[in-house]
């Protein structure tokens, strides 16, 4: 008679093991928000009401949508420092046409603005083979240039009550840039993870010229990536707009190096092939949190960017030394 037997714990361990091995970098990030939290909720009283969080997750949602899809850029060996004057471009351009068009037109104007450079960087850099830093470079400085030509460099007020909505809008106490950013996040979490576009995103940061030499078109994939932070941009100026109900030519300056700066923390390699959609999302927490806190606890403004940088450095070097030396020992 057939007797049933356990399954070998080893296997469980080993299986253990291996999840840990993969997601190192994801945990050590959960770890310093989880700290900082703590922290923070000790420090101040003001923290961990239920009014500053809901407050902090509206402030950090553009930040989450364009590191999101900042992470397929940066996956596949890329980076777009244009986000921000994109964001600045659709930002000013919502506001103006705003007061003499319908909301949808105008907000459907400023998304397409996005995907417009977004074509424009993936172009260049895709298939005119020049490297994209030095394409979104020039996009950084011609985009911002537009936005301060439109606008001449003033502010643009915003009455249409529907677009305030998706800036000042609130659904079961939770302000609408929170939601879109939580859809955003878990329609990147689902490309990148659980579709083939997700795993070419990876084969084309890790080896381009094999999954060439397979029939695949790295160029388009290259294409769509960019695509997909111009519209990301343009998506995070229309919140960041709405909620100040005003467009302006000087919204998301450096902008593009906070996204990046949470995609790095969040574990991706900035030399392509590894990349993680919910270590980006965790980072853009980090840098809000951190921004908050700071700000609750009335230390100078200016020490943010400080504690930021530092926090990313000591971030960066725990994971390519400590953690880094820890999965190549599993």
């Amino acid at each position: 008679m057939a007797v049933d037997t356990p399954a070998p714990t080893t296997d469980r361990a080993h299986d253990t093991r291996r999840w840990l091995r993969r997601n190192v970098q994801v945990l050590s990030i959960a770890a310093i928000l989880l700290v900082l939290f703590t922290f923070f909720s000790v420090a101040t009283d003001a923290f961990i009401t239920p009014e500053n969080l809901v407050n902090v997750g509206r402030q950090i949602a553009p930040t989450v949508i364009v590191a999101v899809a900042m992470t397929f850029v940066i996956t596949t060996g890329q980076i777009d420092l244009s986000v921000g004057s994109i964001l600045a471009l659709s930002a000013s351009a919502i506001a103006i046409i705003a007061e003499s068009q319908f909301w949808i037109i105008a907000l459907s104007a400023a998304l397409l603005i996005g995907v417009f450079f977004g074509l424009l960087n993936g172009y260049f850099s895709a298939y005119q083979a020049l490297p994209s830093f030095i394409v979104t470079l020039a996009g950084l400085t011609a985009i911002r240039g537009i936005a301060l030509l439109i606008t001449q460099g003033y502010s643009t007020p915003i009455e249409s009550e529907a677009l305030l909505f998706l800036g000042q809008g609130q659904f079961l106490g939770i302000y609408m840039p929170t939601w879109i950013a939580l859809i955003v996040a878990l329609v990147g979490l689902y490309l990148f993870n659980m579709t083939r576009f997700g795993r070419y995103v990876t084969a084309v940061g890790s080896n381009g010229e094999a999954i060439r030499r397979a029939g695949v078109d790295i160029r388009r994939i290259k294409l769509m990536v960019l695509v997909m932070t111009g519209f990301a941009g343009a998506l995070a100026g229309v919140l960041i707009a709405a909620r100040l109900a005003s467009g302006s030519s000087n919204s998301g300056v450096a902008f593009e190096l906070e996204a990046i700066t949470a995609v790095v923390l969040g574990g991706t390699s900035l030399m392509g092939g590894r990349g993680t959609v919910v270590g980006s999302v965790l980072g853009a927490l980090v840098l809000g949190v951190l921004a908050n806190g700071l700000v609750l606890m009335r230390v100078d403004v200016y020490w943010v960017p400080i504690m930021q940088g530092a926090i990313l450095l000591v971030a960066i070097l725990a994971n390519t030394r400590v953690l880094g030396r820890y999965v190549r020992a599993g």
